[in-house]
């Protein structure tokens, strides 16, 4: 089998890469950002911060993964592990409960299209969005002013679901046309490829959506080119798809599922697990998706944001709810309860009485607890001898009490039975509130069955 290394060098053919790689491996600053060499499929649509390929070869390496193997990321998000699996010729199975990053790890993990197809209906479909722009007095590639009172809109209940002026009034009511035409052809292969790629270029280039790494809005943009953009982002579908034109790759799986319950993967199937889960903070992951799932229809209203949040571990307190009781698998580990305890206790003297301040002791427990109950889950999946890795990271978001995320990750596997082989550091980051550094780690653990 051809290593990770040899396959990227396979997409560029130069030493230079393998270098460029070992450089941004050993710099702490550059741990986590996505290498050049590291853009095929990968830069179709990916988190911000999410954790780069160069980590998933590192530990396909460590695992002494084959091609025989099969390998689990139920945390998948925009689908990392899946491509660099699937790269090394390995099954891959993702679960994701978030529908758009569900959607794209499904995407991106689909090469058997035909790249000049993809070009003709993705240049097709650009005519007729031009023609229809142009018939209501729109050019697509130059601003102008005009009455907003004739663009299209979101609904008042699709309005309330994403940031305020996220997007510009002429970006969005282009947007919306595309996606109008592009719904047209949505039976079509292509269809979902051309569909992520509109979401890609509306979150980087469309939108005024900032990343911070919290998602934010600054200089809004009156207007921005939209198809042509979308049809850069098609560009660099096809230009994947045709490197690899020819070449054979394992299926991927990818189920929209949480990752607590794992009834629909067969018993003793899995090798490895190599995934980073949400960490415990006040982040809220689905605003991150916000816009792209609110605009293209993965999310409509209020409700389907609820069940959403409901199919995900609770890492903050804007996904909490009344029956929330996952915190029962921790109440027999003590550093967890005194976390817990020491957050309420700095609450109350720091007098912070919101509502959402008041439920950061429960998040914390929920957190573990779901874990707990994931890795619980997990153990029926697992074959003998099943290496996993875990990416997370120490947190002091609830009133900078620390949580040293990685270690009771370890002492929650120990008890289920896992063995703690080791936490390595992957690399430090700068807090926000404290100024302090961080540790990001990958908990390693073992299953012996």
């Amino acid at each position: 089998m051809a290593s990770p290394t040899q396959l990227k060098l396979g997409f560029d053919g130069t030493e230079e890469v393998q270098e460029e790689e070992k450089k941004s491996e050993l710099s702490n600053g550059r741990a986590n950002k996505l290498s050049l060499q590291d853009r095929a499929f990968h830069d179709w649509y990916r988190f911000v911060l999410s954790f780069p390929p160069h980590l998933v070869r590192e530990y396909i390496t460590k695992f002494e993964l084959s091609q025989n193997s099969v390998v689990l990321d139920p945390f998948c998000g925009t689908g990392t592990t899946l491509v660099e699996a699937k790269l090394t010729g390995m099954k891959a199975i993702g679960l994701e409960g978030n529908p758009f990053p569900h959607f794209a790890s499904s995407v991106k993990t689909e090469w058997n299209l035909d790249a000049d197809l993809l070009s003709s209906y993705a240049q097709k479909i650009a005519d007729e969005v031009l023609d229809v722009l142009k018939s209501q007095g729109i050019d697509d590639n130059f601003p102008l002013e005009i009455d907003n009172k004739k663009l299209r809109t979101l609904s008042p209940e699709a309005e309330k679901l994403i940031l305020t002026n996220s997007i510009s009034p002429l970006p969005l009511h282009k947007t919306l046309v595309l996606f109008e035409l592009l719904k047209k052809h949505e039976t079509e292969p292509y269809y979902r490829h051309l569909l992520l790629a509109l979401g890609n270029a509306l979150v980087f280039k469309i939108s005024n959506l900032h990343f911070g790494p919290e998602v934010g809005v600054r200089n809004p943009k009156i207007d921005v080119p939209v198809v042509s953009n979308w049809l850069v982002e098609v560009d660099k579908m096809i230009k994947d798809l045709r490197k690899i034109a020819g070449k054979s790759f394992s299926d991927t799986q990818v189920h929209l599922t949480d990752a607590r319950n794992l009834e629909i993967l067969e018993p003793n199937s899995v090798d490895a697990v190599i995934t980073s889960p949400p960490y415990p903070n006040e982040k809220d992951y689905t605003r991150i998706t916000r816009l792209e799932s609110v605009l293209l229809g993965f999310i409509n209203n209020k409700k389907e944001l609820q069940e959403l949040k409901r199919k995900l571990v609770r890492s903050n307190t804007r996904g909490i709810y009344k029956d929330d009781d996952d915190d029962k698998w921790v109440t027999d580990i003590p550093e967890i309860q005194r976390i817990a305890q020491e957050i309420e206790k700095r609450r109350i003297e720091l007098g912070k009485d919101s509502g959402f301040e008041k439920l950061y002791p429960k998040a914390a427990k929920l957190y573990f607890g779901g874990m707990a109950k994931h890795l619980s889950s997990l153990r029926k999946v697992l074959r003998p001898g099943a290496r996993l890795a875990y990416v997370v990271g120490d947190q002091a978001s609830y009133l900078r009490v620390m949580i040293r995320t990685g270690q009771l990750l370890g002492d929650i596997a120990q008890k289920l039975g896992y063995e703690l082989v080791d936490i390595d550091l992957f690399r430090t980051r700068l807090a926000t509130a404290t100024k302090e550094q961080l540790r990001e780690e990958v908990v390693i653990l073992k299953w012996s069955g």
